[in-house]
């Protein structure tokens, strides 16, 4: 079993894809009853989560938010207190100084919010954030943590897919990156014509030279960790049914701060898909396979996607039309996996690169479907 636990829904940075987002669709509601009297904090006694982990094996315990590190006592007192193989944080990264050394060495993965180069990231996350988040990154280097430090970018119509990406790994300072596409979380924010637009003529064609540039280097033997294409080449070379890469619902589920289980972060207060919760339910009772709706249900390609987004999946925000607008970057990006698995396979044959060089952690925060 994965975990999400939310520390806090508090955050110290007001992002326009998120808090700006969020203030423009005030009034906007969805098909169901959601509880908005969750309390800001965790508000159960550690105790009860140990007793709940107690009862499986916690693979990745991951801390949330918010911003997470706005609690960052209680991160420690999870962390001394609750059994898991691997301790991991999602964090805007600017207050990576609150974690002692002796802390640091406990996480396993740390996935940081940072957009791309200082203009964009600056844009989306407010003046001076890009410059604090890399001299911070920098600085728990310095302080001894040797885990794997993941740039969590969220991509939207500012931004230059390939661009940015580049710049990230250029940077020498995240072993790893992962990007969301802001769409379909909100409900204001959809322009179908704007969203074609842009990508047609920049996330596209950026995507794909990504792709072939990653397979370009694949074939002189070096592995550039992006997560979105090691997750579905690892399933076009392996076959298989991908699920829901994420693991929500049947993998990988969050626990709300006030110990009520969920499929996801991002379906907090979504009282008609609460699981169960920690003080009662038993893990085992937990579900293990999750049930997509259309058009995600009936998709040619749901083997190797696992499906995008169940948040999405189940609220339609952006409407059926939109959904499937969102599922054609999908497309683009299997496709164009496809086009260079020969290239992929080729490297494997030739030991350019081993099979394990391409495997990466699984339910670690990353989506892998964008």
């Amino acid at each position: 079993m994965h975990l999400f636990v939310i520390l806090t829904s508090s955050c110290n940075l007001k992002c326009l894809y998120c808090y700006g987002k969020c203030c423009d669709d005030i009034g906007c509601s969805f098909d169901f009853e959601v509880d908005y009297s969750i309390p800001d904090e965790v508000s159960y006694a550690v105790d009860v989560l140990r007793s709940f982990c107690s009862k499986t094996r916690v693979e990745n315990l991951i801390f949330y938010g918010g911003e997470p590190l706005l609690k960052v006592d209680k991160m420690i007192e999870i962390i001394d207190n609750v059994e898991a193989e691997r301790f991991m944080i999602q964090t805007n990264g600017l207050l990576l100084s609150r974690i002692e050394p002796e802390y640091l060495k406990k996480l396993h993965t740390i996935l940081v919010s940072i957009d791309g180069d200082e203009a964009l990231t600056d844009f989306y996350r407010g003046e001076g954030v890009y410059r604090r988040v890399v001299e911070n990154v920098e600085a728990i280097r310095e302080g001894g943590f040797r885990g794997e430090i993941v740039a969590r970018m969220t991509i939207s119509q500012q931004s230059d897919l390939e661009q940015n990406v580049n710049h990230l790994l250029s940077l020498n300072k995240f072993d790893s990156v992962h990007w969301q596409i802001d769409a379909q979380f909100w409900q204001n924010d959809f322009n179908p014509h704007i969203f074609t637009k842009w990508v047609e003529e920049s996330y596209g064609p950026g995507l794909l030279h990504l792709i072939h540039k990653w397979a370009e280097q694949l074939s002189k033997g070096r592995v550039i960790r992006i997560y979105p294409f090691l997750g579905v080449m690892e399933t076009l070379l392996q076959g298989g049914e991908a699920g829901l890469r994420c693991g929500a619902g049947w993998a990988q589920y969050t626990i709300q701060t006030d110990g009520t289980i969920v499929p996801c972060p991002s379906m907090v207060g979504f009282k008609a898909y609460y699981l169960g919760n920690i003080r009662e339910t038993e893990p085992s009772d937990l579900p293990k396979k999750v049930e997509l709706k259309a058009p995600c249900s009936g998709c040619d390609i749901l083997s190797i996607c696992g499906g995008r987004c169940l948040y999405a999946n189940i609220t339609k925000l952006w409407g059926e039309g939109g959904f499937r607008l969102v599922c054609s970057t999908v497309r683009l990006l299997v496709d164009g996996l496809r086009c260079v698995k020969p290239v992929v396979e080729e490297a494997l044959k030739k030991g350019l690169v081993s099979l394990d060089k391409l495997t990466y952690t699984k339910f670690n925060s990353c989506e892998i479907i964008p």
